[in-house]
This record gives C-alpha cells, structure tokens and sequence, in this order.
C-alpha cells in the first residue's frame, strides 16, 4: 500500500506551468528589455498592418512582415535566457539548448512562409492591379526600418547572432559584397562597416525600405502602380533568400550532423587518442551539434588488459574536450583470450608430466598427392584443415600437448582403466576397444604396412 496524500496539489495544466516559467525568466532584469521592446513591437506592427490596408500596398505589407519577425526573434531571445537558467534533468540530460534552435527554425521557416503569401498575393494583383495610396506609404516605411534597426542593433540575440555568421551567406550578401569591394576601393574607410560581409537582418532592412522609396517615388510621378507588386516580389525574395541559409543550418543542427568545418578536426583528435599509451582501438565514434556552439559526442575505446582505465580515460578526455563539450568515453578492456598450446617435437622429460596433463601425438596420414590403389590416379587435393583442429590432424602434425584437468580419458566403447603412459606409447598397434590389455589408443609410433589384427596376436592373412 502506497502512501495516502489526502490534501495532494493538483497538477498544473498547460497554461499554468508556461506562466511559471514566464514568471521565471520575467525575474531576471535583463529581459525587462526584451519584453519592452515586445510592446512597442506590438504596438507597431497594428498600425502598420492598419497603414496596409488604407493605402492598398502589397510591398508595405511585405516589409511589416519583417516587424512580425523581429517579434519573433525577440521571443527567441526570451527562451534563450530560459534555456540558460534552467539546469539538466534526468528527462533531459543534455539541457535545452536544443529548444532556441528549434525557435531559431521556427522563426525562419515563418518568415519564409510568409515571403511564400505574398507571392502568391502578387501573382493576383498582375493580373488585376488596384490603385495605390501613398499617404502614409513613407511614413510607415521610416516607421517600419526605425524600429527594425533600433531592434536589432539594441538587443543582443545570440542565436540569430551565432546563426547569422555560422551560416552560409544569402544571394544578396553576396551581390552586397561585391558592390561593397568595389566601393572600399574608392573609399577604404568603409571596408569596417561593409566588409566582410553585412549583418542579412539589417541588410534586408535597408533593401526593403530603399525598395519601397522607389515605389512612393515612381507612383507620385507617373502613377506606376505595378511598381507596388514589383517591389513586394523582390521584398519577398530577399526575405526567402536571406531566410533559407538559416533555415538549412538550424535544420541540420536538429538533425543532429556533424559541422562541415569540425569534421578535420575531430579526425587529427580521434588519431592522437589511438596513438595513446595502451590504446589499442577507437571506435563507434559519433559526434553531432548539440546546439549552437556546443559540440556533443561519444566514443568506444579498447584498451590493454594491463593497461589503467583511469589514466587513459582522462588523456581521451583531455584530448577531447578542447573541441567536445559533452562527451561520453566507454573503456573496456582487451578480452580476446588464445588458448596455451605448445606445439613441437616432444622431449624425453615429457613422460614424467603428472597426470593432469595429456599428451596425445597424432598419426601421421597419407598425403594427398599418394595414389589411389584402386585407380592408380593421383587423389585430389583436399582443402588443408582449419588451424587448431585436432580432430581432422593435417600432414605430418607434430605432437600437442593439452593443458587439462581430466586425469583419465574417456570415450565410447573403451575401457577406463588405468594405464601408464608409457606403456601406451609402446604397445604398438592394435585395435581399440578389444580385449582387457588394450586400454585408449592414443596414438600410433610406427604404421606398418598393414593396419590391424583379425585376431589379438594372430596377423591378417
């Protein structure tokens, strides 16, 4: 019978268990920031959305997209904080890291559905285009790009930090850098801000705002309203494009693959550790990203039987570590174990070994290559028997000598008295099984041409 708790607490539900840890991370001062500047995101991002609908502009709706995803990515940094204040558990031994990958990927993925929205928007306004109002077209394109940079540049985020130079760049940090090399030829003081290559989130920024003052400028000359749709398709590639790289990295991180740039690495270590004294193998090796910046992994050593686990389990850590945070290491020994046999002409002393041990010489047989009395053929050659196989012995198979406990031995139809040794080895040949002197055949000295007796003492005619 278990323990009765009349008065137990009942379980938290879903909602309330996400308030706690809220209240949790809300404890700590530095994410007083971050869910200030949630707010005003918030506050923002209505009157933009409220702004798109008055002027009619699919490319500002394309840009107060980027505000939704600056909110997004706040709230990434709201877990990160999370993911560093709570400590492993037994349910999840390796922390949370893991959890601001998944809200990196999410993030992404987000972002480019929307791109995905608003070229699907853009298809239909080619083939009917509405007329645009420009009125507040400016205003919230500056009111858009002031909050996106002031975010960006504000907050320290450190997954999209990490993921932003991790990653492999976009079509248009590529074309930026190009324009970028050829500018700081001109003017070198500018290779500090343009080069090596530029943030993608405050690089998008500045393309979608330069995007929309086109659109404004081009609709209050010559009333071009398909510059509009225009722009929201190139807002929305460089959003998918700026996006994907990121997506693909965070994705291969929860698929658990081994950074590209670590593999040489984890080789050169992996070939110092089996050059360690007493290693004799490495092996089952498996090493992925735990999460960003964090590398995890596990190994199988063999080492000698005379060999210290201790002292080599901490030169493979030590070896490790440098590049492996989270490492398993699994010593076991060396059990592979040959059986004692001695194999060689037998000296005259061996006759006096006690009776625990067994010599058994084996007879000589035919070779292969002798002809057959009845076809006057050569026989065919026959595959050599496996090594250590005593029951089919080879050509010309000098004694063995067994390390046993048995004192007497033992087979089907023989007698088991006892019989000294030398006795055996000097009685000749004869038949096993027949007759009260014979005792255990254990062997032939000299094979006569014929094999055996009809009768005891009496030869085959």
């Amino acid at each position: 019978m278990g323990t009765i708790h009349l008065f137990r607490k009942p379980q938290r539900s879903f909602f309330g268990k996400l308030l706690q840890e809220f209240r949790l991370v809300a404890a700590d001062r530095r994410s007083w920031k971050i869910l200030l500047f949630g707010a005003i995101n918030l506050t923002c991002t209505g009157f933009l959305l409220m702004w798109c609908n008055s002027t009619n502009s699919i490319a500002l709706t394309a840009y107060t997209y980027l505000t939704i995803f600056d909110l997004f990515s706040l709230v990434t940094c709201l877990i990160s904080y999370w993911v560093m204040m709570r400590k492993p558990s037994p349910a999840y031994s390796f922390g949370f890291e893991r959890l601001e990958v998944l809200a990196v990927f999410a993030s992404t993925v987000l972002a480019q559905l929307g791109a995905l929205f608003i070229l699907k928007e853009s298809a239909e306004r080619f083939l009917e285009q509405p007329e645009i109002h420009t009125g507040r077209l400016l205003v919230g394109t500056f009111v858009a790009l002031s909050f996106n940079l002031f975010t960006m540049l504000s907050i320290r985020n450190k997954p999209f930090a990490y993921v932003s130079e991790a990653a492999s760049t976009s079509w248009l940090q590529e074309h930026v850098a190009d324009l970028s090399r050829s500018l700081c030829g001109i003017i070198p003081g500018l290779s500090s801000i343009f080069l090596p290559r530029m943030n993608p989130f405050v690089l998008i920024d500045l393309a979608g705002a330069f995007a929309l003052c086109i659109t404004y400028m081009l609709i209050e000359i010559n009333n071009y309203f398909a510059v509009d749709t225009a722009s929201a398709i190139a807002i929305a590639l460089m959003t998918f494009g700026t996006m994907y790289p990121m997506s693909v990295y965070s994705g291969k991180v929860l698929l658990q693959t081994t950074p590209p740039h670590v593999i040489g690495q984890l080789d050169k270590l992996i070939r110092e550790v089996s050059t360690l004294d007493g290693v004799l193998e490495v092996r089952n090796e498996h090493f992925w990203t735990l999460g960003f910046g964090s590398l995890a992994g596990s190994v199988h050593v063999r080492i000698r039987r005379d060999a210290n686990e201790q002292m080599v389990l901490a030169h493979v850590t030590n070896r490790l570590y440098t590049l492996v945070s989270t490492l398993t290491v699994q010593i076991f020994k060396d059990d592979w174990i040959r059986p004692a046999l001695l194999s060689g002409p037998v000296a005259a002393n061996v006759l006096n070994f006690s009776d625990h041990h067994h010599i058994i010489p084996m007879p000589p047989l035919k070779g292969t290559d002798e002809s057959n009395p009845v076809t006057s053929t050569p026989a065919k050659h026959s595959s050599p028997p496996p090594e250590f196989s005593f029951n089919t012995p080879g050509k010309n198979v000098s004694p063995v000598i067994l390390l046993n406990t048995q004192t007497r031995p033992y087979g089907l139809g023989l007698n088991h008295g006892h019989t000294p040794y030398s006795s055996m080895l000097n009685q000749g040949h004869g038949v096993p099984g027949i007759g009260a002197t014979q005792g255990f055949r254990t062997g032939f000295t000299n094979i006569p041409s014929r094999y055996g007796t009809n009768r005891i003492g009496q030869p085959r005619p």
